[in-house]
């Protein structure tokens, strides 16, 4: 069956390119993971905040070099991209940046994150979703960038607000964690040269306690 509109990326293009260095404002950059950072991953995965939002956990190092195995893979499926978010040094890990479930014929991407307990409190993760999110819609030629969270997640809110994502509305009863079914708040930024879209902080749907 024919379609009646083209791609808005082409197959191929990303994987043929390789998976690029993106470096933060501020500081920082964000990298392709490393079989050298699976001790870090798990360090990750150990801490509660990081379990209660992306409901689950590292058990072994072995394990979490497993994961970046799968991490590394998905660029050349050209199925998502998965960064760590590390210090200039390009070896201290900060963080994780995804941007995942890649859409090329309408050129959508998910973006999903977490900080170390050690690097909160410094914007490193709304450095990391703006550095991400100026590659995928300026270079990478993707349309449409959505970013979801818990409601009873308000400093994920602040990140979406602050790295330019306009909150969209709630998804009622959309994800189950730990503890059970949560409402979730969706934000999106899109490909719109000359316009920027920032949500506002503290939106109704964000009240809340929570972290990263």
């Amino acid at each position: 069956m024919p379609l009646l509109a083209a791609p808005t990326i082409t197959a191929g293009t990303l994987a043929a390119l390789g998976q690029p260095v993106l470096p933060m404002d501020g500081g920082g950059m964000l990298r392709p993971w490393r079989e050298a950072d699976a001790a870090s991953v798990v360090e990750a995965y150990a801490d509660p905040h990081i379990q209660r939002w992306h409901v689950r956990r590292a058990d072994s190092v072995a394990e979490a070099r497993e994961w970046i195995t799968l991490w590394r893979r998905t660029w050349q499926s050209e199925t998502a991209g998965h960064w760590a978010v590390t210090a200039d040094d390009g070896k201290t890990v900060l963080g994780r940046l995804a941007l995942k479930s890649w859409d090329f014929f309408d050129g959508g991407a998910e973006v999903a994150y977490w900080t170390m307990p050690s690097a909160r409190g410094a914007g490193v993760a709304a450095r990391a979703v703006r550095a991400a999110a100026r590659w995928a819609l300026d270079e990478a030629g993707f349309q449409r960038l959505e970013l979801e969270h818990s409601t009873a997640n308000p400093a994920s809110c602040r990140v979406a607000a602050k790295a330019g994502f306009e909150g969209e509305g709630l998804r009622r009863q959309a994800a189950r964690h730990a503890d059970g079914w949560h409402d979730m708040h969706r934000h999106a930024k899109v490909r719109q040269p000359g316009r920027e879209h920032p949500s506002p902080a503290g939106s109704p749907e964000c009240e809340g306690k929570g972290g990263l």
